[in-house]
C-alpha cells in the first residue's frame, strides 16, 4: 500500500512540475521574443546585410550588380588596404602597451597614502572626462609647428622643433601620445580598484618572511592584479582598434596616407568615394581581424595567469 502511495505521490509531483514548466513558458516567451527581435534587428540583420553588400558592386548614385568575391580579391591586391592594417596594428600595440604600463605604475603610486592624494587622483583622471573630438582639437593646436605650445616648450630646453603630426615618421607615435594622455587614467582606475580589493594577509606573511618590496610585487601583487590588468588590456585594445574620431580630426589620415588606419580607410571608401560594396568587404575583413585578436587575447590571458603564478 505504501509503495502505491509513494508512486502516486511521485506522479503527482511530476505532473505539478510539468504544469509549472508550462506556466513558466507562457510567462517566459513574452519577455524573450521582444529581446530576440531587437537582437535580430540591431545585430544580426546589419551583419547579414553587410555581408550581402560586400558581394555587390555598388556606388551611391548608380545601380547595384552582384560580383561575388571580387571585392575581397580586390582587397587582397590593394596595397593601401594592407598598409592600413599594419598601421592599425602598430597604433593599437602602442596605444595598449604604454597606457597599461603607465596606468599600473600610476595606480601603485596613488594607492599609497600621501598628502593631497585625493586631489592628485582627481587631476590625473580629468583628461578622461573630455570628449575625443574636443581632445583632438586642443592637441591639433598644440601640434602646430610654428604656433603650437609643444615646440615652444622644446625650444626652452634647446631641443629642435618637431613636425609632430605633419611628418610621416612621427605621426603615429604622436597620435599614440594623445591616446596615452586621454586613456591612461582609465587603466589607473581599473587597476586601482583591483589594488583596493587585495587581501592584506599575504603581505603580512611576506613581511614576516623577509620578502623585499619587489618580491611582494612580483609574487603577490602582480598575480592578484592579473585579472584587472587583462580587463584593462581588453578595453584598451577595443578602444584602440576602433579609434577614429581623434585620428580623423587631427590628421584625416595624413600626411598622405601615413596615419590611415582601417577605420579611416573604411570611412573614405564609404563616404568619400561612395563605394559601399568595397567598404562592406572592408568591414567584414576588419571584423574577422577583431575576432582573431579577441581569441589571441583570451589565449594570452591564460598564459599570463600561468606566468605570474
Amino acid at each position: 500500500m505504501s509503495g502505491m502511495t509513494d508512486a502516486a505521490a511521485l506522479q503527482g509531483a511530476a505532473a505539478d512540475a510539468a504544469r509549472r514548466k508550462r506556466a513558466y513558458a507562457r510567462h517566459y516567451w513574452p519577455f524573450v521574443v521582444p529581446a530576440a527581435i531587437v537582437v535580430l534587428a540591431v545585430i544580426v540583420f546589419p551583419w547579414v546585410f553587410t555581408i550581402w553588400m560586400s558581394l555587390q558592386e555598388w556606388k551611391i548614385g548608380s545601380g547595384r550588380s552582384y560580383v561575388g568575391l571580387a571585392n575581397y580579391e580586390r582587397l587582397l591586391n590593394d596595397e593601401r588596404f594592407h598598409w592600413s592594417i599594419l598601421r592599425t596594428l602598430y597604433f593599437t600595440a602602442l596605444a595598449v602597451v604604454i597606457p597599461v604600463v603607465l596606468g599600473v605604475a600610476a595606480a601603485l603610486i596613488f594607492h599609497r597614502r600621501f598628502p593631497l592624494r585625493g586631489l592628485a587622483r582627481t587631476i590625473f583622471i580629468l583628461p578622461m572626462m573630455a570628449t575625443p573630438v574636443a581632445v583632438a582639437l586642443v592637441w591639433t593646436m598644440m601640434f602646430h609647428p610654428q604656433l603650437g605650445v609643444l615646440n615652444w616648450i622644446l625650444s626652452q630646453f634647446g631641443i629642435p622643433p618637431s613636425m609632430w603630426v605633419y611628418d610621416q615618421s612621427t605621426v603615429i607615435p604622436t597620435l599614440v601620445m594623445v591616446e596615452v594622455w586621454h586613456w591612461t587614467p582609465l587603466v589607473m582606475l581599473l587597476v586601482l580598484g583591483g589594488l583596493a580589493s587585495l587581501p592584506v594577509d599575504p603581505y603580512e606573511a611576506a613581511k614576516i618572511d623577509g620578502a623585499t618590496g619587489w618580491q611582494a610585487f612580483r609574487y603577490i601583487t602582480l598575480p592578484l592584479l592579473a585579472p584587472f590588468i587583462m580587463v584593462a588590456v581588453i578595453i584598451r585594445t577595443i578602444d584602440a582598434l576602433k579609434a577614429f574620431d581623434t585620428i580623423y580630426v587631427i590628421t584625416q589620415g595624413g600626411p598622405g596616407t601615413a596615419s590611415e588606419t582601417i577605420n579611416i580607410f573604411l570611412y573614405l571608401n564609404a563616404f568619400a568615394y561612395y563605394n559601399m560594396g568595397y567598404a562592406s568587404a572592408v568591414v567584414v575583413v576588419f571584423f574577422t581581424i577583431i575576432i582573431g585578436l579577441a581569441l589571441l587575447l583570451l589565449w594570452s590571458r591564460e598564459r599570463f595567469k600561468d606566468a605570474v603564478r
